[in-house]
């Protein structure tokens, strides 16, 4: 056999197929690269890029929903306040239902019981209002002029001339037009109120009456896990929303009792209307106790002297510290699982947006999304972003 001859195959058995190799080549995954603009998404910064797409998306829907929400006012903030009262006092209804009251029989008797209550809170502060007032300018008179003479002996010179400049600013402001206009500007936002109040009553009623069937109507289009996901998230909003507005009440009227009381002892006229008032700024936390405190010693400084307003600053820090560091921590709980923070950026953007009514409602509205986020995936199973994936530490 030459060197370049064919070797003789030998004869394969009959039915007998060669084995096949493999096509290492044929079995590797084809990778397509991406061609023209394709490709510019596809790398790290095409990623950064698409991200920073999707984020000013979601930032434009949110923009136009506030823009929304802040336009029509009259109708959304009577919404909320109207879901934030149902959430408090559904329990009353529920409880009502159970003792075999119809359910449209327990609904008009939750809500005149709650305009009941308002009404009595504001007639008591209009009486005392009108019964004081003449008191109250006589002894603001009397502390303006003492004030004056306290404030002659202060280090720093203040003349009779800048202080009676001052008092004839505000004469002149007074008789001025800016107040008709403002006069005007209150008449217009008293009709607003009227109507705003007049729509949260008739929204509240049906919120207690068909609440649970209006959230059934609205989880309509989902099914399976997003239907009980909706269910979660509705269940844990109300009850946060509740929970808040029932333990800030309880914390609120302590607060007013005490501070009521202790401005009753030392004399400070018009002591229950600042006894409501610090009722209600208790809803706003963080600043609401410091503000009465402020508008309370104000008073007692204006109409009784300096001394009392002392003593008054501290009734309102001693009932403040009783409040923060016992009653609220016991009624409260962890209603508001919210880091200080956070509750300031919301009590910010809601105050800039709507008003003092955004400073109230802010904070639940952020306490129930946060609330809603720890139910999305399960009763004890947060979002998949929010749960904890380390030990944290500091």
């Amino acid at each position: 056999m030459g060197l370049f001859g064919r070797r003789a195959r030998r004869a394969r058995p009959a039915g007998r197929r060669p084995p096949e190799v493999p096509d290492v080549e044929a079995s590797r995954p084809v990778v397509t690269e991406p061609l023209g603009a394709s490709k510019l998404w596809s790398d790290g910064m095409g990623k950064v890029a698409t991200r920073s797409v999707q984020a000013l998306a979601v930032i434009a829907l949110v923009g136009v929903l506030v823009f929304a929400s802040t336009r029509l006012t009259l109708v959304v903030i009577p919404v909320l306040i109207a879901l934030v009262l149902a959430a408090a006092i559904s329990p009353l209804v529920s409880w009502l239902r159970r003792r075999g009251v119809r359910s449209i029989l327990a609904t008009w008797l939750a809500l005149i019981a709650l305009l009941a209550i308002l009404g009595a809170v504001l007639w008591l502060v209009v009486r005392a209002v009108v019964d004081q007032w003449d008191e109250l300018q006589q002894q603001a008179l009397d502390g303006f002029d003492s004030l004056q003479t306290y404030v002659q002996d202060l280090p720093f010179q203040i003349s009779s001339e800048q202080i009676n400049s001052v008092r004839d600013s505000a004469v002149n402001f007074l008789q001025s037009s800016a107040v008709g206009s403002g006069a005007l500007q209150g008449v217009s936002q008293t009709a607003d109120f009227v109507a705003g109040f007049f729509i949260m009553v008739v929204v509240l009623f049906f919120f207690l009456k068909d609440g649970p069937a209006m959230w059934e109507f609205l989880l309509r289009p989902f099914d399976g896990e997003a239907y009980q996901r909706g269910r979660r998230v509705g269940a844990a909003t109300i009850q946060t929303l509740g929970n808040y507005v029932r333990g800030t009440a309880i914390v609120a009227a302590v607060d007013a009792i005490g501070i009521g009381i202790g401005l009753a002892i030392v004399g400070v006229p018009l002591a229950l209307p600042l006894s409501v008032l610090v009722f209600l700024l208790a809803f706003i936390p963080l600043v609401g106790a410091t503000l009465a405190g402020i508008l309370a010693a104000l008073v007692a400084l204006v109409a009784v002297g300096p001394v009392e307003a002392l003593i008054v600053v501290a009734i309102v820090v001693g009932v403040n510290q009783l409040e923060g560091n016992f009653l609220q921590p016991i009624v409260m709980g962890r209603t508001l699982r919210l880091h200080p923070l956070v509750i300031l950026f919301a009590l910010t953007a809601g105050t800039v947006l709507v008003g003092i009514t955004g400073a109230v409602l802010a904070v639940p509205i952020a306490a129930s999304i946060w609330r809603a986020i720890q139910v999305w995936d399960g009763p004890d199973l947060p979002a998949k972003f929010a749960r904890q994936k380390r030990v944290e530490t500091v």
